[in-house]
Parts: C-alpha cells; sequence; structure tokens
C-alpha cells in the first residue's frame, strides 16, 4: 500500500525532557514514519511523517490532543511552505491579506532560492513577480533557482553585468522548458518596438515568466497584479522600503541593479 505523507505542526508549552522522544515513540506504535523534523518557529515543532491510511492520522490526532504539553496547530498534507519550513527551519513570511506575497530578506536568499526553484519545476504558464531595490539579489536568486530546477534561462530583458533588450530568440530558446526573465523597467521604458513584440510572444508561451519591477511593468502595459500568480518581495533587511520615485527623474541606480 502507498504511503500518505503529511504535515504535523505542534506548539510547545512546556518543552521537558523526553518530550520529542515521546511523541516519536507515539509515531512508532501507529506504524507512522518520520520523514523530517526541524523546529519551524519559536517552541513550534514541525515534521513530514508518512502514514498508510487515514484512520491513523485520525487516531494520532486524538491522542496528542490530551497531552497537555503542546497544541497540534496543523495536520494536513504537506504544503510547499510547509516543506520549506521543516527544511529550513522557519516559515517563509506571507502577507495577510493578499496571499500570493511573499516577502525575503537579503539574509534568506538560500530559502528564496530553493522556494523559486520549486515552482520552476510545475510545468505550465506561471507569472512570477519579484519586487526589490538594486543590488539586492533578485536576478541572481532567478537564476541560481533555474540552476536548481535543472532548467534553462533566457534574459529578455536584464541590467545583469551589462543592459540586454533582445528583440529575437533563437530557435532551441523557445521552448516551454525554459525560465523567462524579464526586467519590467527595461522592458517598459528603454526598449523598442521590436522588444516589446518580442515581450508579448514569451508571454503568450505556457512557461514560466519571472517579471523584476512587477509594478512598472504592469503601469505600461495591458497586465495587471491580478494576472501574476505569485509576487515575491526581496528587500536588504525588513524594515525597508521599495521604491521607485527616483526613476522617474532620470539616471538611478535601478540603471545598473
Amino acid at each position: 500500500m502507498l504511503k500518505k505523507e503529511w504535515y504535523l505542526e505542534y506548539q510547545i508549552h512546556k518543552n521537558r525532557p523526553g518530550l520529542l522522544g515521546d511523541i516519536a515513540s507515539l509515531l512508532g506504535m501507529l506504524s507512522i514514519n518520520i520523514v523530517t523534523i526541524n523546529g519551524v518557529d519559536h517552541m513550534r515543532r514541525g515534521m513530514l511523517i508518512l502514514s498508510e491510511d487515514d484512520e491513523q492520522i485520525q487516531r494520532l490526532t486524538m491522542i496528542l490532543n490530551t497531552m497537555d504539553n503542546i497544541s497540534v496547530t496543523k495536520i494536513r498534507e504537506p504544503k510547499l511552505r510547509d516543506r520549506l519550513a521543516v527544511r529550513h527551519g522557519h516559515f517563509i513570511e506571507r502577507d495577510g491579506d493578499e496571499k500570493k506575497i511573499f516577502r525575503f530578506v537579503r539574509d534568506e536568499l538560500g530559502i528564496l532560492v530553493d522556494f523559486m526553484a520549486e515552482l520552476f519545476k510545475k510545468d505550465g504558464h506561471k507569472l512570477i513577480g519579484i519586487r526589490g531595490m538594486p543590488r539586492v539579489g533578485k536576478t541572481e536568486s532567478i537564476v541560481a533557482a533555474s540552476v536548481c530546477a535543472n532548467k534553462r534561462w533566457s534574459f529578455i530583458s536584464s541590467t545583469l553585468l551589462r543592459q540586454t533588450i533582445r528583440s529575437q530568440l533563437a530557435d532551441d530558446e523557445l521552448s516551454e522548458n525554459n525560465i523567462y526573465i524579464i526586467d519590467g523597467i527595461v522592458t517598459t521604458m528603454r526598449a523598442t518596438e521590436k522588444h516589446r513584440m518580442l515581450v508579448n510572444d514569451v508571454m503568450r508561451l505556457s512557461s514560466t515568466k519571472v517579471i523584476e519591477h512587477p509594478d512598472f511593468f504592469v503601469r505600461e502595459t495591458e497586465y495587471t497584479l491580478d494576472d501574476f500568480d505569485y509576487i515575491i518581495e526581496l528587500r536588504n533587511n525588513h524594515d525597508e522600503t521599495i521604491t521607485y520615485e527616483v526613476i522617474d527623474s532620470g539616471f538611478s541606480s535601478f540603471d545598473i541593479s
């Protein structure tokens, strides 16, 4: 019988010696296997487990709910955020109102790359926006995630190393397995009509497109933020404000981002 994977998370009220051992023993008695375990927040532990049937999970939940030292906070089929939380030891920050927005700081580039790589592995159309100030690591993270996902990437427009504005792609670049990277500022403010036609063609492909500075892109095109499946915000620190005010005045550090 195929085993089913679950994500179990519990809040620890009193971290007494032997608590984890007791829970692990309980899982063993119920013939539930532990795949991965890690702390995911202050006094909160998460684990990926395998069970043969749902009844085992129901019995586990009933028993855990009788324990005074812990409270079960989640038990469900694992989501991407659950897997990454167990892998990296903390949850990705998500906007409370706008569920498609995920927030990272530069110290979390490792988990950001891991997060995007998992998104890139999924086939079909995906539109991902990434906000951030210059030199915070946006483009480098996209390239690293493409490598991790074993996907080829193509710059349609970029300011990495030098300004890139493509007006055509080679035949082997037109693939639904490619990751297409577009700089929303370069494409909307400095590009030719041929380049914009290429962008339109790429946007129609059933593949993953990553647009840096999506707010600029939607301002100057027919697309809206509602068209994006995910929006990532990358900051140098939690207090940094992402702003584009300097761009309207002419040359800015976004020219060399």
